[in-house]
């Protein structure tokens, strides 16, 4: 049998980090939703009885958060 031990972080670990990361999001939206979503670039297209919504600009600039935080954090 092999050990798993040393081959990263405890699950415990991972899903405490994840939890505090999803509570402060869930904290945070109410001052995010009013940005996110509605920066210059992003593609809304509103007709009557149908509006479209293509946020490239926030998905490009979130992107560019978590590769620079994961970049970080690798390190």
């Amino acid at each position: 049998m092999t050990s798993m031990e040393g081959s990263g972080p405890p699950i415990r670990t991972v899903l405490l980090v994840a939890g505090i990361g999803l509570v402060v999001a869930a904290v945070a939206w109410p001052f995010l939703s009013k940005y996110f979503g509605r920066l210059p670039g992003d593609v809304v297209v509103r007709r009557p009885g149908f509006t479209f919504v293509f946020p490239i600009v926030t998905c490009l600039l979130l992107s560019l958060v978590m590769t620079l935080l994961f970049w970080l954090f690798r390190k």
